[in-house]
Parts: structure tokens; sequence; C-alpha cells
């Protein structure tokens, strides 16, 4: 079967990105397919480059990059919600004249559209958050 995630919940704020990891995770060791998880409203800070939680504390970031990597799964982060928290890739920040950016390695910033071909395309679109 073939997913597609949306993630809206902010990380360490909230189980919904912690809970979306863990069930990525078992969908794929139960073989079904996870081709793109979209980022949404706070959940796009999960994609910043410059959170450094604790040694204690889990790294959602590199967690959803890892199963991404291992998995060939697109990580997509809305636009929109992105420019709002102040997550911009390079593209963004040349076009919006900002002197740095924080987007992660592995992660993309898209369109809804983006959501809305990975929805289609599923057989199940779970939202955590």
């Amino acid at each position: 079967m073939k997913f597609t995630i949306l993630v809206g919940a902010a990380p360490y704020q909230s189980q919904g990105v912690d809970s979306a990891l863990q069930f990525a995770r078992a969908l794929l060791e139960q073989g079904h397919s996870l081709t793109r998880v979209f980022f949404y409203h706070d959940g796009v800070n999960t994609a910043t480059r410059l959170a450094s939680p604790p040694r204690d504390d889990r790294d959602l970031n590199a967690g959803w990059r890892e199963l991404a990597d291992a998995h060939g799964i697109d990580l997509v982060v809305c636009v929109a919600a992105a420019q709002r928290r102040g997550i911009v890739d390079a593209s963004e920040r040349e076009r919006h004249g900002k002197d740095a950016d924080n987007l992660a390695e592995g992660y993309r910033i898209a369109g809804l559209g983006q959501l809305l071909d990975a929805a289609l395309d599923a057989d199940r679109f779970v939202q955590f958050g």
C-alpha cells in the first residue's frame, strides 16, 4: 500500500512529529511504501538545520533525513508556512534578500500542489498534528 503523510505539528511541542516518524518506520518495515512527507503549519520547523536538541533528546530532523535517505522518501516543506516561520533555502534566501538560509539537507521547499499530487497518488493519506 502507498502512503502519504502530512506533518502539521511543531517538533518538541507535541508528539505529532515523533509519532509520524514512528508510524513511517513501522509502515516501511511492514513492506508498504511512503513516497512523500509534507511538512505544513508548525511542522515546517522540523526542517531547520539550526535546531540542536540536547544529547539526551531525539533529533527529529535527523530521524526524518535518515529514513528518507534509506527509502527514497521526498521530504517537502510548504513554502508559505516556511516563509512565515523563517525557514528558507538558498533560492528563497536570494529571492527575499535574506542573509542566510536554514533549510536542512534532505528537505526541499515546494507548494501545496506537491501535497495534492502525493495525496492523489497514495492509497492512504495520514495526517499528524
